[in-house]
């Protein structure tokens, strides 16, 4: 406990001298950080992470519980050098605020510890698709679906999807319906009739 508390403080202490919340977060976020995180353990670390994670991906603002999850990830993510599941959380936070270069080199990050965690791949396709950059976002999906997500709902609507934005019927067929099996929904059903429809209409254009 004591070293934890050292090490947090250490941390803390150099980030917040050098200009103010924002220097242990970087990207600009100028929050008082209302919790004195010096005082917890690596598990009510992570506990108080998640929280504030989950709230502020539901809220999408730039508030206290976005500072503070923000803060908590790094903390968390200098504690646990090896592990991209700190790195992974912090990407998507930055994301969600408009922090593209944070957003992409924390994925990056998060990539270069565990090139066989599918994890990584899956958010820097999400990051490429948002940003309608599909030929990456393919790229990093079908990485994602080698090594391991494979049975991914996701991955699996996300590659379909853009193989549909491609034209390509017959490969977006092959994902859009694997998704259906694994989380079948009216939604998804009507696309794959559309797709079906299209993939009769390429068949029959090419018959002739």
């Amino acid at each position: 406990m004591r070293h934890l508390t050292n090490f947090v403080t250490t941390l803390i202490l150099f980030s917040f001298t050098l200009s103010s919340a924002n220097a242990v977060v970087q990207g600009g976020i100028d929050y008082q950080i209302p919790i004195d995180y010096t005082k917890l353990n690596q598990n009510e670390l992570e506990a108080k992470a998640e929280f504030y994670y989950n709230t502020a991906v539901k809220s999408k603002k730039l508030n206290e519980d976005m500072t503070s999850a923000l803060v908590l990830y790094t903390i968390l993510s200098k504690k646990n050098p090896s592990d991209p599941t700190y790195t992974i959380r912090l990407g998507k936070l930055y994301d969600i605020i408009g922090k593209d270069r944070f957003a992409r080199g924390n994925y990056s990050q998060a990539h270069g510890l565990n090139q066989k965690n599918p994890a990584p791949y899956f958010y820097l396709g999400e990051y490429y698709y948002d940003r309608e950059q599909y030929r990456k976002a393919l790229k990093h999906y079908k990485k994602a679906y080698e090594l391991g997500y494979s049975a991914h709902y996701s991955t699996l609507y996300k590659i379909g999807d853009i193989y549909q934005k491609f034209g390509d019927t017959q490969n977006a067929l092959q994902y859009l319906q694997s998704a259906s099996k694994i989380e079948p929904n009216e939604k998804l059903k009507e696309k794959i009739k559309q797709v079906e429809n299209a993939d009769t209409l390429n068949k029959e254009f090419y018959r002739r």
